[in-house]
């Protein structure tokens, strides 16, 4: 491993009270196969995680932008939160590299899996919350992961691009548009994905992204955006 949990922790200005809490953090389920002395994974951790996260994330927004709706305070926040934002600050953390992961899903790419990472940003901030409370775990969020929230805004990226279009296609078309793979790279666990949204054989815009889902977003963001509705 080239970080350490004493790297991780300096990194982050915290240190655990209990470190076996901290490396429960990073245990995935697979490992308990092959290391018959650790009874429990990051799974319980990561579910508190994800309330924590949920709950923060909101009164950060809440406080954050007055001016907005709870509608779009809700979209903004399932931008934050989503698997590949965690995933993201995860990876610069250097989360990956401290996975307990069973051989065959290290072979299969686990420590760069977006979604095992996200898992492990979510066990570590259950964790943190046992360990030092919700002021740690808040202070973690807001320089690991709300930095985040000024490139979300600014770029709109939380405005759900796929239905704004399809909603001015059908009133002017009477159709729904279609999106179309039209080239993938990349291994199974770090894919990017080139789609373009047509109507019948008319292009109207295409984008880039690491799933189809981001791919779609980012291909209607570009065919609203041409439309001169962003």
């Amino acid at each position: 491993m080239e970080i350490s949990f004493d790297q991780l922790q300096k990194t982050i200005g915290i240190h655990f009270n209990n470190q076996e809490l901290l490396k429960q953090a990073f245990y995935h389920r697979s490992y308990l196969n092959e290391v018959k002395q650790i009874k429990e994974s990051n799974e319980r951790l990561e579910f508190l995680g994800d309330a924590i996260l949920s709950f923060l994330t909101s009164l950060h927004l809440y406080h954050q932008f007055p001016q907005y709706p709870e509608g779009t305070l809700t979209n903004i926040r399932s931008s934050v939160v989503k698997t590949q934002s965690l995933g993201t600050a995860a990876k610069k953390l250097g989360f990956g590299e401290l996975l307990f992961l069973s051989k065959g899903e290290e072979e299969g790419g686990g420590r760069n899996n977006i979604s095992l990472l996200a898992d492990s940003f979510e066990a570590f901030l259950g964790a943190l919350y046992i360990d030092q409370g919700i002021d740690a775990a808040a202070l973690f969020l807001k320089t690991q992961l709300f930095p985040q929230i000024i490139s979300i805004v600014k770029n709109k990226t939380y405005v759900d691009f796929k239905s704004y279009l399809q909603e001015l296609v059908q009133e002017t078309h009477k159709i729904s548009p279609n999106y179309d793979v039209v080239k993938t790279e990349g291994p199974d666990h770090d894919r990017t994905f080139w789609i373009e949204v047509k109507i019948g054989q008319k292009t109207l815009g295409s984008g880039i992204g690491k799933s189809k889902q981001e791919g779609e977003q980012q291909a209607a963001k570009n065919a609203l955006e041409k439309m001169g509705r962003l």
